[in-house]
């Protein structure tokens, strides 16, 4: 299991490094990587917001392991209540805006792998910000 997260690490670590050099991509300090494809034009949602969002969360091979269009239904949840990289993520679209966010294994799952997602892993979302409401 070590060896297979310290190999995720790595390949996680120079799937980074290329998309950072992709045009429009952003590095933020704690290592969040997006890309703004749509800015919205609505509320920005705040750490203690309710969003509604389509999205697809994959593997950097592109093996995907959640979806919502799949489900035919979008997401709602509390930005309390995913991992740091969505929560930090969310703030920098608009209702309407779509972003594309690679998350370091730091500010995913970290060490813990979890269903379809392997220890170690860099995560790759397309989000759709569909509605902010506050979180009350």
């Amino acid at each position: 299991m070590e060896k297979e997260a310290a190999e995720n690490k790595a390949a996680g670590d120079k799937f980074r490094t290329e998309f950072a050099a992709e045009k429009g991509v952003v590095k933020t300090k704690s290592g969040l990587l997006y890309l703004v494809e749509n800015p919205g034009k609505g509320k920005t949602p705040t750490d203690a917001d309710r969003v509604t969002v389509n999205y697809k969360g994959m593997l950097i091979d592109g093996k995907q392991f959640d979806s919502s269009y799949d489900r035919k239904e979008p997401l709602t949840i509390s930005l309390k209540s995913v991992i740091p990289g969505w929560t930090e993520g969310m703030k920098y679209i608009k209702e309407g805006g779509k972003i594309k966010l690679v998350i370091p294994p730091e500010l995913g799952y970290g060490q813990r792998a979890t269903s379809g997602i392997p220890a170690n892993s860099t995560l790759v979302f397309e989000v759709e910000l569909l509605s902010v409401e506050s979180d009350k």
